[in-house]
């Protein structure tokens, strides 16, 4: 049975300053009855989406509040319209395209606009992408460090001291004794490192 969905996302978590809410207010609006969110980075598969778009039944529609949120290149959004038509879906780009195949077609112009819609996309990532390099460049030419602060001995968990005599003993093996401690053998690598300098 035909169903109205829609989808949101944004790149970062919650913590970072980003939240679906104005997408979902505008979404449930607009009249999506089921919302499916992501937080994945624009040019990343985006799971949520593809299990959406694979699962929805024939002439359902499919709401979404700008292009951006649904690809950031040409190539990705020109197969979802592929799989929009093959599904005989409709897509509504908010306050921007309805295209709409439930009738297995779809019209040039509309085909052509969310193309040109993609490129204007792929190039605001490009932008991006490009300020960010700028703005790193420019931190570090200020003597700013980039990235995490470095590991120090005074960031090795408790639980590593505890069980590390049993493991320099030679009674535990790095998976052992990565398991006593709850943590990844990379981590216990990292902190032998820090130890036995």
């Amino acid at each position: 049975m035909a169903k109205n969905y829609g989808y949101a996302r944004c790149s970062l978590g919650e913590e970072k300053g980003q939240d679906l809410n104005r997408q979902i207010r505008e979404l449930k609006a607009a009249g999506a009855e089921e919302i499916i969110t992501e937080r994945e980075h624009g040019d990343a598969d985006k799971q949520n989406l593809n299990l959406l778009l694979n699962s929805m039944e024939e002439k359902s529609t499919l709401y979404v509040c700008e292009v951006s949120r649904l690809a950031r290149s040409t190539k990705m959004l020109c197969d979802i319209i592929s799989i929009i038509k093959e599904k005989h879906l409709r897509l509504v780009i908010l306050g921007s395209i309805t295209v709409d195949c439930r009738a297995g077609e779809m019209d040039c112009m509309s085909v052509a606009f969310l193309q040109m819609a993609g490129v204007f996309a792929e190039v605001e990532l490009q932008m991006t992408r490009a300020r960010v390099r700028s703005g790193l460049a420019n931190a570090r030419a200020k003597g700013k460090r980039i990235g995490r602060k470095p590991t120090t001995k005074d960031d090795i968990p408790a639980a590593f001291y505890k069980h590390y005599p049993a493991f320099a003993s030679g009674q535990l093996n790095v998976s052992e004794f990565a398991r006593l401690c709850d943590l990844s053998r990379p981590s216990i690598y990292k902190y032998l490192n820090l130890v036995e300098k």
